[in-house]
């Protein structure tokens, strides 16, 4: 099996393939009363080879998928409501149930963690970073660390993804440095006799499995120390997407977007702090979007003194604004920025000095002269002289190695695949694609966007492969 993607879907995987398995911990109990009596019908058997639907059903929680709610139950019963009651789950180590597998990726483990800025504060709690069997608190304590407002930098859970891999003894599944150029099925007879001895000789699969006419072919290269490169071919029955949808951020697509002073990624703003291009006596420097990345920005700036002009689509009250949404206890920054945009409008002058907040408006163009033109929602127009722009409004996977950029494989298969809008379609409660029987699809890519809720597309793919 290969998967793509070494970030927090792909490592905890690995975990369950590698033979730890879990199983409901004798005597402990469940603060669901009914997922409690379920669990106790055959506490012998390891969760992974019980009915997954059946466990799953009732619960409810802050994610779409069933089976994401049933695994962090498991693992964190009732961390929503404030609670601290321990995992209900006991993991043992049974290498003959191992199944051989590579998590081939571009970065260390982790994924996209080791891209964001290492001092970036995590949206979800520390605890909620963690993956099976290795509390992320505990680990932090190790580091002699606390967790600030019980959240993690961006920076301590790369570490932490990285660690946990190790400590595992995962490392020998995993091939960092990785990229993959094509994954397609072909027909089993034309792999030449000659790969198909070698892969009987290593892998008695493949003799048991004749009657399987398909298999994936999975095309790539690694890069050498040296900076070569060096192509790769393999063969699989089944492939998991994993790749997270950090890859491609989301533009606009208006007139100058592509001038040298727009920029789609945060780490642009530091790199122009960092060598002082832009500061306190420069242009404003323009955020477009009001998700956190934008906040991010906002927050950053503001640290560094420089003046911002922040453009976005929405109200500053419309209920669909991840601000609004939050506690403000456990994000004051957050809160702080969302008060600065109600507060800061061009209209009305507020108390925060190099802010100016535009709530409702859109960019027309982007000119040659740092120039950007801006409209209202009544069509006036405003033309504003910046320093750089930031176009910070999502990202969206990057699926140029399917067949079609995978759009085939999406909910509407006439658009493009989108974390948030349109994601893979897959069985609930395997997260095979229903397009596409032996591919595999889990995180964003499958419509679980945080790191607690990636684990139990982990343990229904887990489940589904090893019935097969």
């Amino acid at each position: 099996i290969f998967f793509s993607g070494n970030g927090p879907s792909g490592i905890c995987l690995s975990y369950l393939l590698s033979g730890y398995t879990p199983y409901f911990k004798r005597h402990s109990l469940h603060p669901h009363p009914i997922l409690q009596r379920k669990l106790e019908e055959a506490p012998e058997v390891s969760v992974l080879d019980q009915d997954l639907e059946y466990l799953s059903e009732g619960l409810e929680g802050r994610s779409h998928n069933p089976v994401a709610l049933l695994f962090d139950t498991l693992q964190r019963p009732d961390t929503d409501f404030g609670g601290t009651a321990e995992s209900v789950l006991t993991w043992w180590h049974e290498p003959d149930r191992a199944i051989p597998h590579l998590v081939l990726g571009r970065n260390a483990p982790g994924g996209a963690w080791h891209s964001i800025e290492g001092s970036m504060v995590t949206l979800s709690r520390g605890e909620w970073m963690g993956l099976p069997d290795l509390p992320f608190k505990e680990w932090l304590k190790q580091k002699r660390r606390g967790l600030r407002n019980n959240r993690a930098t961006a920076e301590d859970i790369a570490q932490y993804y990285q660690h946990y891999v190790m400590k595992k003894g995962l490392q020998k599944n995993f091939r960092c440095g990785t990229v993959v150029t094509s994954v397609r099925k072909v027909s089993a007879e034309s792999i030449s006799n000659h790969t198909q001895k070698d892969l009987q000789d290593s892998d008695p699969l493949w003799n048991s499995n004749e009657q399987s006419t398909e298999v994936f072919q999975v095309d790539g290269f690694f890069k050498t120390v040296e900076g070569d490169k060096e192509p790769f071919s393999l063969h699989a029955e089944n492939v998991v997407l994993a790749t997270g949808t950090y890859d491609n951020p989301t533009w606009l697509g208006v007139k100058g977007e592509n001038l040298s002073y727009v920029h789609h990624q945060l780490s642009a703003l530091e790199e122009a702090v960092k060598n002082n291009s832009v500061g306190i006596m420069s242009d404003p420097v323009l955020i477009v979007g009001a998700g956190l990345t934008a906040a991010d920005a906002i927050l950053f700036a503001h640290h560094c003194n420089i003046p911002v002009i922040h453009v976005f689509r929405r109200r500053v009250g419309d209920p669909g604004l991840i601000f609004n949404q939050l506690p403000k206890m456990m994000y004051p920054e957050y809160h702080k920025v969302h008060q600065m945009m109600k507060e800061q409008t061009a209209a009305c002058a507020g108390p925060y000095e190099c802010y100016i907040s535009l709530p409702e408006h859109h960019v027309l163009s982007f000119g040659k002269d740092k120039k950007c033109i801006l409209q209202d929602k009544n069509g006036c127009q405003k033309a504003y002289k910046i320093s750089m722009a930031l176009v910070l409004t999502g990202s969206n996977p990057n699926l140029s190695f399917l067949p079609n950029n995978g759009i085939d494989l999406a909910m509407d298969s006439d658009q493009p695949v989108n974390s948030k809008r349109n994601p893979i379609d897959v069985d609930p409660f395997t997260y095979e694609c229903t397009q596409e029987k032996g591919l595999y699809a889990l995180g964003p890519l499958a419509g679980d966007n945080f790191v607690r809720f990636v684990q139990g597309g982990a343990l229904a793919a887990a489940s589904s492969l090893l019935k097969k």
